[in-house]
């Protein structure tokens, strides 16, 4: 992963979370109480239409259950994140959360159910019927809800005009998020700097205006050409006279001056005000909100499994890897005897590797060659490499040997999905050679992983090919949801068969 296009990637992420909290603080309050609002009317709507359909009427005993049923369904929706989501997540992530919400609401109306027999008041066909109808009402009015939200935009009710105080990377970044998605409800403005611009937007010999930070003339950054709208004396006089709603700044933090000469003015009017932090300079995994002690603070690089993501990501490898050791019990036992048979050793090779915040784990798999280096030097497989034995080459080319790693994943040393664990030997090599390889052990290794999928398997001669696969494994946990391992697991399945590097 060469550093430089994780920090343009990790920079990028972090500006659009920054740009969609603006919007959700600045102009969708009502967004977040009609939603709310709607979810709780899916919710009664739906008890009231199955249990009318089965009995002609509806009861005192359906409305107390429907009410229970709020009031639980708003409870968890704090845990898996839904009420508090963000308004860009993606229909699928949505649904998700819509499914895992009402599923855990549910299960605790069952337990209240089972400890009041309260359950008798209510036929099997109108329980299930309403566990199947009401997650689908509940989708549906949010979908017609961003609908209207979208149709209102579009007309200009709700927008704001915003101003980017500060022509950078970070700004041009911030720009592009705001005309990219009409839902933030930002209308741009344009660019305030006062800085050494060529004003005229006169271009290098790249086709970039050069933007010299006058706080600090030696360090430059190039942008692609704009015309500026002022200076910040220009903004400051914009936002006095409303001309200007909201402003994002987007000024360097070695910028320090300036930007409390911004915020002292822009004090003396109405428009709201925001900081876009410069993480450009930082390699973000995880980033996200947090207080200490009451102190604002970003996690710059944190797990993305905490809280109920974790448990979910838990109950999923335990689940699925039951299961899985259960269907191919029969198929292990002919390998392990096949091992056994073919060549002198043991069945099962456990090599010393990296878990969750490196911490050292034992990894299982079918024994493959015919020495087990666990070492303080371990040579990688290459290409006909004399130490694979013929049984080997199979089970590594379809990717068998590493089936016992199910054990694993049941023990709670690692997961069905998460970056490939390599050998301690080989992390200790390059850890020192590529920035950030460390942070790849803030979740637990996987027996696949998005790197796998995409082709990054097989010998890693070069510090390019262990650079890609790093790369792919931050991007992982940049992005993870349940969702994108269950569609990791499934291109897992399509893949491993014709990968001709895995060897």
């Amino acid at each position: 992963m060469p550093s430089n296009h994780s920090d343009a990637s990790s920079a990028s992420s972090k500006s659009a979370d920054s740009t969609r909290s603006v919007s959700i603080l600045g102009s969708q309050h009502w967004y977040d109480f009609v939603q709310p609002c709607l979810d709780s009317a899916s919710i009664l709507a739906s008890l009231v239409l199955v249990k009318f359909a089965a009995r002609g009427h509806v009861d005192d005993a359906s409305f107390a259950m429907g009410l229970i049923a709020v009031i639980v369904f708003f409870l968890s929706s704090q845990l898996t994140g839904l009420q508090r989501g963000d308004r860009r997540a993606c229909t699928d992530s949505e649904i998700i959360r819509v499914i895992t919400t009402w599923t855990m609401t549910i299960l605790v109306l069952g337990a209240i159910a089972f400890a009041t027999r309260y359950g008798q008041y209510f036929a099997r066909s109108v329980i299930l019927s309403w566990c199947v109808l009401c997650p689908a009402m509940i989708g549906l009015s949010r979908m017609c809800l961003r609908i209207v939200q979208f149709g209102l935009l579009r007309r200009g009710v709700g927008v704001r005009r915003v101003a980017i105080a500060g022509c950078n990377t970070l700004g041009h970044q911030t720009q592009s998020n705001i005309e990219s998605d009409s839902s933030l409800g930002l209308q741009f403005a344009g660019f305030y700097d006062d800085r050494n611009f060529a004003r005229d937007n006169v271009e290098n010999g790249s086709g970039e205006t050069e933007c010299t930070d006058s706080e600090d003339l030696s360090l430059t950054e190039s942008v692609p050409a704009v015309s500026l709208q002022g200076d910040l004396n220009d903004l400051i006089a914009a936002a006095r006279s409303g001309e200007i709603e909201t402003v994002l700044v987007t000024l360097p933090m070695r910028a320090e001056k300036r930007i409390r000469f911004l915020l002292d003015e822009l004090s003396d009017s109405t428009a709201s005000v925001y900081i876009v932090p410069d993480f450009f300079v930082f390699e973000l995994l995880h980033a996200r909100w947090t207080q200490v002690g009451g102190l604002p603070a970003v996690s710059v690089t944190e797990s993305p499994m905490f809280g109920i993501d974790g448990v979910a990501k838990r109950a999923a490898d335990l689940i699925i890897a039951s299961a899985g050791l259960l269907a191919i019990s029969i198929p292990m036992l002919m390998i392990a005897a096949a091992v056994k048979l073919t060549s002198p050793g043991p069945v099962f090779f456990r090599q010393r590797r990296y878990g969750l915040d490196g911490q050292e784990i034992r990894v299982w798999k079918f024994r493959s060659m015919t020495t087990c280096d666990d070492g303080a030097v371990v040579k990688q497989a290459t290409h006909n490499d004399s130490r694979i034995t013929p049984l080997g080459a199979i089970l590594r080319k379809t990717s068998l040997d590493e089936l016992p790693q199910l054990f694993n994943v049941i023990e709670g040393s690692m997961s069905l999905v998460g970056p490939r664990p390599h050998a301690s030997a080989h992390n200790e090599q390059y850890r020192g050679l590529i920035r950030g390889y460390m942070m790849r052990h803030k979740v637990k290794p996987g027996i696949t992983g998005l790197a796998q999928v995409n082709g990054c398997r097989g010998e890693t001669e070069t510090v390019d090919k262990m650079e890609q696969r790093i790369h792919f494994d931050h991007q992982y946990i940049r992005s993870w949801s349940l969702l994108l391992d269950i569609r990791i697991l499934f291109r897992t399945l399509m893949v491993v068969w014709k990968q001709p590097e895995a060897y």
